[in-house]
């Protein structure tokens, strides 16, 4: 069953206002836990894992937040 366009919307938002700051406190957890385990890295493999954590979160809500922004294709035309 394939979510309506405002129960993405909901979700989308409940994703950002509450998921995102509990991801990166997990994220920032992980990565020093990475530093902590190699010492300091090399920048080059700092920026990774960072670019890596960065990208990673959004990769399971890709369907929640496609077409998010644009008019509701449900609701009535006005014409």
């Amino acid at each position: 069953m394939a979510l309506s366009y405002k129960a993405r919307r909901r979700w989308a938002a409940f994703i950002l206002l509450v998921g995102l700051p509990i991801y990166i406190i997990l994220a920032t957890v992980l990565a020093t836990a990475v530093v902590g385990w190699f010492g300091r890295p090399v920048f080059l493999l700092q920026l990774v894992i960072y670019v890596v954590l960065g990208i990673a979160w959004i990769l399971p809500f890709k369907k929640i937040f496609l077409g998010v922004g644009q008019a509701d294709p449900d609701a009535p035309s006005d014409e």
